[in-house]
């Protein structure tokens, strides 16, 4: 789990609950997005692993972990072997995806992996970070076959419906919320919010994703990073979902404040309120035995 570098008393303090910012699209201008966030307020940050591919980079900023696309045949001996040698590390991002994305994934391999990549959480009393598009009526179902998780389950980007909730949050679940949430019906966005215990709200970025989509807000960019550019390394490489992807739409950390202040007028409590109670959520859920919280939820 990575601390940000000290940060202004007189601001919120905010936890980034799941973020990518070893994404090959912001790696190489991170330590300037970290800067920024810092500045307004992002005490902490979750980052996010995707695949064997990367799990070096999140380790190399001092955090987490993966799903299913280019695993290699002995994926799980590596990933014991990781949590081995990186006891700060977390379970995620794993999941089921029905998307287009996730539908160049056979679904029942999907399944296979995410059963075993949540049985191993278990196993080591971590947290776990899910990734889950047009699949919650299958993720309900493997919850409950594998669960209960008293370590806890972050659900990224929550966008399942209120009537879910209590049975998700039964069984050890954290809702986790990004700017996708500005892309569903305010009402029924807002019925959602409502629907979720305030001890089990987050607040996360997903960055570079996730971009808020409101009408009237001031988005932070995310700088270009000229010597890439230069070298035509700018994009992502051939592997990459969104090789085309420009700055513009890219989501910088620091825009954790736009999904904050939604999230709080939707609830209809102050902005304050929402960053203390999601930041001692995130303290909490992130406080295993081994990460770098650890120490911090006592003094909460």
């Amino acid at each position: 789990m990575a601390q940000a570098p000290a940060r202004a008393a007189s601001i919120v303090r905010l936890f980034d609950a799941h973020c990518h910012l070893q994404d090959p699209r912001v790696l190489a201008v991170a330590p300037s997005l970290i800067r920024a966030a810092t500045a307004a307020g992002v005490a902490r940050f979750a980052v996010n692993g995707t695949s064997e591919k990367d799990w070096h980079l999140v380790k190399q900023m001092a955090e987490e972990y993966p799903w299913v696309p280019e695993r290699s045949p002995d994926w799980m001996d590596s990933l014991r072997r990781f949590f081995a040698e990186t006891p700060e590390a977390a379970v995620g991002e794993i999941g089921l995806d029905k998307g287009s994305h996730g539908k160049t994934i056979d679904f029942g391999e999907q399944v296979e992996v995410f059963q075993q990549q949540l049985e191993l959480a278990k196993e080591l009393n971590k947290p776990v970070s899910v990734h889950c598009v047009r699949a919650f009526g299958d993720l309900l179902e493997i919850l409950r076959q594998t669960g209960p998780f008293p370590a806890g389950v972050l659900l990224h980007s929550y966008l399942g419906s209120a009537e879910m909730v209590s049975s998700l949050e039964n069984l050890g679940c954290y809702f986790s919320l990004s700017g996708f949430l500005t892309g569903m019906k305010s009402t029924k966005a807002k019925q959602m919010l409502k629907s979720i215990p305030l001890d089990r709200i987050l607040l996360e970025t997903d960055a570079p994703d996730a971009l808020p989509k409101l009408d009237d807000i001031s988005l932070l960019a995310v700088p270009v990073d000229s010597s890439s550019a230069d070298n035509g390394e700018s994009k992502k490489d051939s592997n990459s979902q969104a090789s085309t992807t420009s700055n513009e739409s890219l989501n910088h950390p620091s825009n954790i404040h736009i999904v904050m202040k939604y999230v709080a007028s939707l609830l209809e409590i102050s902005e304050i309120e929402l960053a203390e109670l999601t930041y001692k959520n995130a303290i909490k859920l992130f406080s295993y035995h081994g990460s770098k919280v650890h120490s911090e939820v006592e003094t909460l």
